[in-house]
């Protein structure tokens, strides 16, 4: 009994005859039931409880005075709020055509009389569940679209529903609010025409054309679109297809104004671009910086070549004067002047190509060739701080992509800082340049020295612009270093080996790899 009860709880069920002894039989049947049991034992009595009380099942006679039950019936199914009431007809004819008349009114069923308990329960039973579930599912029904109207009503973007015709069905407040229109004057309007009425010169070609007619999901960025008042604004729109059963309907359209957002980006890449150019001024300064640090020493590598011109010119011009001069000894002479105008030319052109400005631009480099020619620049450090310097790079290391001046502008600042750390600390070890592969995507660039090590806080600081840990120092070498290697695709660091001094490393793209992470390297 208790089961049955709380299946059929809240279902209420009116039962309308004018026979009394016919009621209280109904009545006897399905009191224990669980029901809620309405009474009723006239069509007017019976139509106002079912408006007020909206009974999932009515028994309805169908042989009434005044009313009958067919009137009942059509009455019931012509009113919104009782409409879904499940009819079951109660007649002692068993005429075909009643029946019939009572299903073409919207009848859900047909008990004949004398009754029998089992078959009005069982069909009560039937009924009850049915509409009990069909009205869940309403309910369920109106909230999703209560809830799906909110979502829709919420969202920024604007939102149009199109038939296979491109007629708007459907658009949502931010539709509405972006056209400068109400929703009504966007409903009916042909959404080609609308936005695009300008564009005559290939309707077939049309954004959301191939959605609703052929069913090809579209998303663009920075299209025209028009408004109602025919004013322009750049949108990005995405088009899907509505398909019910594989049957294509129209298509949804999903879009933004984006002229705040270019706007934006116009803005963004202005400020990047002056980042960019504030970051090759400080490299260029920086440069000007360590050109004016090797001046004395360059000065010195350019003199001796010259000197060295001048006294062969000299011994050349004697030569010459004498009535059989020596040809082949002139001819020796001449071939060392030109050489040693060879040196000088080089050593002015790897200056003129250090100071270049502004940065030649990224480039397939040899990376041996590029610390080789590095190298030869710290010849003068080398002297002034009486180190050394010893590179080694692995077998067929592979090219790598970036800035020739900027990278060698990095690694000639390591160097250097190498070489005067080992100089201060007094040791006698020469300065380890190594380069390898790291991994398949970088190659790693090492500078060691044998200094007196860094700070414990130098994690913290020493990238950073103007700090520094030298007495003389600017604090913009490592800071560039870094703004420098980012800029080519790549990172820059620093670790203390277990023996003391420091080993600082930058890592470059490997031509063709670029984008591809680096595999953290291991040290020796």
């Amino acid at each position: 009994m208790t089961e049955t009860v709380s299946e059929n709880s809240e279902v209420t069920v009116l039962l309308v005859d004018d026979n009394p002894q016919n009621l209280k039989v109904l009545y006897e049947t399905l009191k224990d039931k669980g029901y809620r049991l309405l009474i009723a034992n006239e069509g007017e009595k019976a139509l106002d409880l079912a408006h007020r009380h909206q009974p999932e099942v009515i028994l309805l006679d169908i042989m009434m005075p005044e009313m009958d039950g067919y009137e009942v019936c059509q009455r019931l199914k012509d009113d919104p709020q009782t409409a879904d009431c499940a009819v079951v007809f109660l007649s002692a004819l068993d005429d075909l055509q009643a029946k019939v008349k009572g299903f073409n009114l919207g009848g859900a069923d047909y008990i004949s009389k004398p009754f029998q308990s089992q078959e009005v329960i069982a069909r009560v039973k039937t009924h009850a569940r049915v509409i009990r579930l069909e009205r869940e599912l309403q309910a369920r029904n109106r909230e999703l679209q209560g809830d799906q109207a909110r979502i829709l009503n919420s969202i920024s973007e604007g939102i149009y529903g199109l038939d296979e015709n491109g007629i708007i069905e459907f658009a949502n407040p931010a539709a509405a609010l972006i056209m400068g229109a109400p929703v009504e004057e966007l409903i009916g309007r042909d959404f080609f025409e609308l936005h695009f009425a300008t564009c005559s010169d290939d309707p077939d070609g049309l954004p959301v054309k191939a959605t609703c007619r052929q069913g090809v999901a579209e998303n663009q960025r920075d299209i025209r679109l028009q408004r109602l008042d025919g004013t322009g604004f750049p949108a990005e729109y995405r088009s899907t297809p509505k398909l019910d059963n594989d049957e294509l309907h129209g298509a949804v359209v999903v879009f933004r104004d984006i002229t705040a957002e270019l706007e934006n980006e116009r803005e963004l890449q202005e400020a990047r671009e002056l980042v960019q150019e504030q970051r090759d001024q400080l490299a260029h300064t920086s440069r000007l910086t360590t050109m004016g640090e090797m001046a004395a020493g360059f000065a010195h590598e350019v003199n001796q070549p010259l000197t060295a011109i001048t006294n062969y010119a000299r011994v050349a011009k004697r030569m010459m004067g004498k009535a059989s001069p020596d040809l082949p000894l002139l001819q020796e002479t001449l071939d060392k002047i030109e050489a040693q105008s060879h040196r000088a030319s080089e050593i002015i052109r790897r200056i003129r190509r250090f100071m270049k400005k502004p940065a030649t631009g990224k480039e397939i480099l040899s990376v041996e060739a590029l610390l080789e020619d590095t190298r030869q620049f710290a010849e003068v450090d080398m002297r002034n701080n009486e180190g050394g310097i010893d590179v080694r790079l692995d077998d067929d290391l592979p090219d790598v992509l970036a800035d020739p001046v900027q990278v060698q502008q990095v690694a000639l600042n390591l160097i250097r800082n190498a070489l005067e750390s080992t100089r201060s600390a007094g040791a006698s070890e020469p300065v380890q340049v190594r380069a390898y592969l790291a991994g398949s995507a970088c190659v790693r660039i090492e500078v060691r020295d044998h200094g007196v090590g860094l700070p414990d806080d130098a994690e913290d600081k020493l990238f950073h612009p103007f700090y520094t840990t030298k007495d003389e120092g600017m604090g913009i070498g490592l800071a560039t270093c870094r703004s420098l290697i980012q800029a080519q695709g790549g990172e820059i660091g620093f670790e203390r080996p277990e023996d003391g001094g420091a080993r600082f490393f930058f890592t470059l793209p490997v031509s063709g790899a670029e984008g591809e992470p680096c595999q953290p390297p291991g040290t020796d």
